[in-house]
């Protein structure tokens, strides 16, 4: 198979991958952009609980512009899927905790557990770690080449 061919069935699987595992369904009872908010602020809150996300540190994870951020903060928070604390130290910052108690988190959490452990179970547990290394070497590649590494 020469070059050509070879990226013809790379796009052909990453098109395959995309409409196969639709973010609609890993996520459809929010927007994809709130529950990878989510995600985030949960790993951080497991990860760092002493170092609390602000919405600028979300804009930059996630690569919305600010105005967007805060309009889908303000639309988690009226859902009450998040809360925003200002900083005792600096009033100028606002950090961004999830509501691990919303059963709207809950669920799509649960959810996504689910169908990463359905997948899993199907493929092999012992494959965990090369398809976290490849889907990490194409996001941090595919960051690089479109110009939005962080």
């Amino acid at each position: 198979m020469d070059q050509n061919q070879k990226i013809e069935e790379v796009l052909n699987a990453w098109l395959y991958l995309s409409m196969s595992v639709s973010n609609n369904r890993l996520v459809s009872d929010m927007p994809l952009n709130e529950a990878v908010i989510c995600h985030l602020l949960y790993r951080n809150q497991l990860h760092c609980p002493d170092a609390p996300l602000t919405a600028t540190d979300l804009c930059r994870a996630t690569k919305m512009l600010k105005s967007q951020m805060n309009r889908t903060l303000q639309s988690m928070e009226d859902k009450g899927l998040i809360f925003r604390e200002r900083s005792s130290l600096d009033k100028r910052q606002v950090y961004v905790f999830i509501n691990h108690t919303s059963p709207l988190y809950q669920n799509m959490h649960e959810k996504a557990l689910m169908l990463v452990e359905q997948f899993m179970s199907k493929i092999g547990l012992n494959k965990a770690d090369d398809i976290i290394r490849l889907f990490t070497i194409i996001g941090d590649t595919a960051d690089e080449i479109t110009g939005h590494s962080s």
